[in-house]
C-alpha cells in the first residue's frame, strides 16, 4: 500500500510505470516525471482502466476516493451490484478512505465505535433501505444506558457513511437528517473533560514535557488514578503501600467519608517513587507526596493542577482538575473490558453498607488489572502507538 512520502518519492525512469496501492488504485509514473492516477478494474475478466487525474493535483487521500467513485459508477463495487450494497460493505469502504489514513488513536475509537455500535444491528441489510427510526432507536438504547455524548458520536458515524454514499447514488438521501433534535443534548458537565482520544493524547503528550517535575509528577499521578483532586494533593506517604501496591485513601480524607482503595498501576508507582527521589534531592522533608512549594508542612495548592492544565494550552471549558475522573470513566467504559461495577467502584461511586464491603473484595482483582491497563492505554495514546 502506497504512502503520501512514497508518490512524492516516486522518480522517472526510462520507461513509464505503475505503482499499485489498493483495491484497483494504481499511479503511472511517466519518463517526463508526470504522475497519474488510474483506477484499474478486472470486472468480467475484462481489464479496464479509468483516468482519476494527476499527481499532486489529486492527492493519495483524495484519489482513493476518486476510486471508490469510480468503482461505484461501474458498478462493480466489492464484486455486487451497487443497488445490493449492504451497510457494513458501506461502512468499510468509508472507513478504509475517509479514517484508516488518519490518525492511529482515533482510527482506532472509531474502529471500536463501529463494531461495538452500528455493525452488529446493521450487518446484511442493504443500505438503502436503512430507516432514520432505527437508526434513532439505538442511538436511544444507548442513550438511555447514560452515555449522551456516545449517542451524538455514533448518530455522527452513521451520517458520515451514508454521506459517503449518496454521490454515488448508493444512497438515495441521509436518513440520519434531523434525528440528532431526538437525543438529549450533550451538556456541559460542572467539570470540564477531555474524552476524545485525540485530545487525550494531546494531554498527555503535554504532561511529558511540562517543565515543573513535581508539578508534573502530581500531573501524572491524577490521570493514573483518577482520584478526586482534592485526594491527590492530600496523597499522604503513610498511606501508600509500595509492597502491595496500593494507595489507601483513609474515610475522613473521602466524600463518601469510606476508606477507598487504589490499585497503583507501574506507572503510578515509578510517579512516586519519582517524586520521593526529588524531594529528598531538595532536602524536602513532608508527610504530603505532594508538598506545596511554599511549605512542606502544607499539601500542595489546589490551584496547582488547574493552572498547568491551562498553561498547556487546554481552557476552562475543555479540561479541569476533576477532568481526569470523566475522561476515565469514558475510556473504561467505551473499552468494554471491565464490569461496570468495577468501574464505580474505583471512582468511589459506592453506596456504603454491607454490600460495598462485599464489592471492595469481589471486584478488586479486576479492578488491579483494570488500573494497569488504563495507565498502559494512556500511555500508548502518549507515546502515538
Amino acid at each position: 500500500m502506497l504512502t503520501e512520502i512514497a508518490v512524492r518519492d516516486l522518480k522517472p525512469r526510462a520507461q513509464r510505470f505503475m505503482k499499485a496501492d489498493r483495491d484497483g488504485l494504481y499511479i503511472e509514473v511517466v519518463p517526463s516525471g508526470i504522475k497519474y492516477w488510474w483506477f484499474v478494474s478486472q470486472a468480467g475478466g475484462k481489464r479496464k482502466k479509468f483516468a482519476l487525474g494527476k499527481y499532486p493535483d489529486l492527492s493519495l487521500k483524495e484519489a482513493r476516493e476518486a476510486c471508490v467513485l469510480k468503482k461505484r459508477e461501474v458498478g462493480i463495487a466489492l464484486g455486487l451490484d451497487v443497488p445490493g450494497v449492504r451497510f457494513e460493505e458501506l461502512a468499510e469502504e468509508w472507513y478504509k478512505t475517509r479514517i484508516l489514513p488518519l490518525s492511529a488513536n482515533y482510527s482506532r475509537t472509531v474502529r471500536m465505535r463501529l463494531d461495538k455500535y452500528l455493525l452488529p444491528g446493521f450487518r446484511g441489510r442493504p443500505v438503502a433501505f436503512i430507516k432514520g427510526k432505527e437508526i434513532l432507536a439505538l442511538c436511544k438504547e444507548i442513550e438511555a444506558a447514560g452515555f449522551v455524548e456516545t449517542a451524538h458520536r455514533v448518530l455522527d458515524i452513521f451520517a458520515a457513511v451514508f454521506q459517503f454514499g449518496i454521490p454515488t447514488g448508493i444512497v438515495p438521501a441521509d436518513p440520519t437528517a434531523g434525528l440528532s433534535a431526538n437525543l438529549q443534548p450533550v451538556r456541559a458537565s460542572h467539570f470540564a473533560a477531555l474524552t476524545d482520544r485525540r485530545d487525550v493524547a494531546a494531554l498527555m503528550t503535554a504532561i511529558r514535557f511540562y517543565r515543573q517535575s513535581r508539578v508534573r509528577n502530581a500531573l501524572y499521578f491524577s490521570a493514573y488514578t483518577f482520584c478526586r483532586p482534592g485526594e491527590v494533593r492530600g496523597a499522604l506517604w503513610r498511606e501508600v503501600d509500595f509492597a502491595r501496591c496500593e494507595w489507601r485513601i483513609p474515610a475522613e480524607r473521602m466524600k463518601g467519608n469510606r476508606e477507598h482503595v487504589v490499585p497503583l498501576a507501574r506507572q503510578a508507582v515509578n510517579v512516586l517513587e519519582n517524586e520521593r527521589a526529588l524531594l529528598d534531592g531538595l532536602g524536602i522533608v513532608s508527610d504530603f507526596v505532594f508538598p506545596s512549594e511554599r511549605s512542606s508542612a502544607r499539601p500542595m495548592s489546589e490551584n496547582t493542577v488547574r493552572m498547568a492544565i491551562r498553561s498547556m494550552g487546554f481552557g476552562a471549558d475543555k479540561m479541569s482538575a476533576h477532568g481526569f475522573r470523566h475522561m476515565a470513566s469514558t475510556i473504561l467504559n467505551e473499552s468494554g473490558l471491565w464490569s461496570a461495577d468495577a468501574i464505580e467502584m474505583q471512582l468511589a461511586h459506592s453506596s456504603g453498607g454491607v454490600r460495598e464491603i462485599y464489592n471492595q473484595a469481589k471486584y478488586m482483582p479486576e479492578r488491579v488489572r483494570m488500573m494497569q491497563w488504563y495507565a498502559d492505554e494512556l500511555d500508548r495514546l502518549r507515546d502515538g502507538e
